[in-house]
């Protein structure tokens, strides 16, 4: 084998690694899953959540609850959401939901959320890709993306794993239980 097929080759296994890495699930892969996740039914009233943020290496890095008031009018949702972190720290986020233009398919808003977010929910999976303009404490911004997956596992409670990127590179994730009250 010269060097150059060499380097062919590997450069061939290199883009097939990484087009395997970006490959994304399709969430129709749960519209068989029950019970069906109907948007305006689970996030409607009290929800709380306890969750964690994980650096790319997998340590915690910070914890918090949640709390979630969410109305719907005219079709349209309002999710209310207090944070406190386990430092200490408090964080309001108020997303405005609506559905998009297919069937399954949502659009969210929220003052941090660059854009909006696209959701789909299919059997009783939702998955959101969105970007969120995160504030450190140094005061500086980063646009993060978020790959945020939720499943519902009963009427009551919802799982929740979103992966965190940077410029494509997996930063994080963050793990959450919620639960209707």
């Amino acid at each position: 084998m010269t060097v150059r097929s060499t380097f062919q080759l590997l450069c061939a296994m290199l883009i097939a690694l990484l087009a395997a890495g970006c490959a994304a699930v399709d969430p129709q892969r749960y519209a068989a899953e029950k019970p069906a996740l109907e948007l305006p039914r689970y996030f409607n009233g009290v929800i709380e959540g306890h969750g964690m943020v994980l650096d790319r290496s997998g340590a915690v890095t910070r914890r918090f609850v949640v709390k979630i008031n969410a109305t719907w009018k005219d079709n349209v949702g309002t999710l209310d959401e207090d944070f406190v972190w386990s430092d200490g720290a408090k964080e309001k986020r108020v997303w405005t939901l609506r559905p998009g233009a297919q069937p399954g398919q949502w659009i969210g808003t929220a003052a941090d959320v660059i854009g909006q977010a696209n959701g789909k929910v299919a059997g009783n999976a939702l998955n959101w890709k969105y970007t969120l303009a995160y504030k450190t404490a140094e005061g500086k911004t980063y646009d993060i993306g978020f790959d945020d997956w939720m499943f519902l596992i009963d009427e009551r409670v919802m799982l929740n794993r979103a992966v965190m990127s940077f410029w494509g590179f997996n930063v994080g994730e963050v793990l959450i239980s919620f639960t209707r009250k």
